[in-house]
């Protein structure tokens, strides 16, 4: 017997059908229901790469091999373009291994990436992706747009699995777990998660603190626009991962269409795990 009734991912392949794109989608309520459209497919990580990065740094320091507190220098060799603040500071200055990977996350910064990856070895990041199950990712190089067309590569069910052990307190540890959260939290760049909810939502301003939060990193290159994260709600948490490619506009703006139509999705999501109380 067909199914007639408007479920969610229906809804959203409506809301998706006019969408010059191919949008993969992993939706997880931590209750026992997920979602999933074009859930396996390969993507271009963009900076979404970086919490591959920042899961293997903690698993190496729980594992002993690496410390949080140890110093890290900014280098000469190590100025790259793109996004973050270290490219305005002087070179020399030193940073904690956890502020590196702090400003690694919550301003994207490239350069900081870079030296992580230094730190870590690319292999040994390489080594923790696969040993913790996220078969389809892999982190090709670092970045320097000047060698290398790519970054890295996974998918939004990959991504969601990562975010989910963080929600759950599994990915690493649950201490480690907890310190990324935070981390993550702190993110500045979550226009797609958020460019359609209800605003009332978002401003501590409204209420004694703020009744939606994210916890989250996004990415974006010329082959992609990517986000992905833990929402918070007085219901509890849920996992969205939406990953784009394949659309024909390049340029980097505001009004993007897979921004723009990002952001409808989460809103249906959204409006969907409010009016279940928790559930998808």
């Amino acid at each position: 017997m067909t199914d007639e009734r408007l479920t969610l991912k229906k809804r959203i392949e409506a809301e998706l059908m006019s969408y010059d794109g191919l949008m993969g989608i992993y939706l997880n309520d931590l209750r026992g229901t997920e979602l999933c459209l074009h859930a396996d497919e390969p993507f271009e990580t963009a900076s979404c790469c970086k919490m591959f990065i920042l899961a293997a740094l903690f698993d190496a320091v729980e594992r002993g091999e690496k410390s949080l507190s140890e110093l890290l220098t900014f280098e000469e060799r190590h100025i790259i373009d793109g996004s973050g603040v270290l490219c305005s500071l002087e070179v020399g200055t030193r940073l904690s291994v956890l502020n590196t990977a702090t400003l690694m996350i919550i301003v994207s910064d490239n350069i900081a990436t870079n030296m992580l990856i230094e730190y870590l070895g690319l292999s040994s990041i390489n080594a923790f992706i696969k040993r913790e199950g996220f078969e389809n990712s892999i982190l090709h190089n670092p970045i320097d747009f000047a060698k290398y067309d790519k970054l890295g590569t996974s998918t939004p069910r990959d991504y969601g699995r990562l975010f989910q052990g963080i929600a759950e307190g599994t990915l690493v540890s649950s201490e480690a777990s907890r310190q990324m959260f935070e981390i993550c939290e702190k993110q500045h760049y979550n226009t797609m998660l958020t460019g359609c909810l209800p605003p009332v939502y978002l401003d501590p301003d409204n209420y004694e603190e703020q009744v939606i939060s994210f916890a989250s990193k996004s990415g974006s290159m010329d082959a992609c626009r990517n986000d992905g994260g833990i929402v918070s709600t007085p219901y509890g948490r849920y996992v969205i991962v939406l990953f784009n490619k394949n659309f024909s506009d390049a340029m980097y703006y505001p009004a993007h269409p897979a921004t723009i139509f990002g952001s409808r999705v989460s809103r249906l999501v959204f409006d969907q795990y409010m009016a279940k109380e928790g559930r998808l």
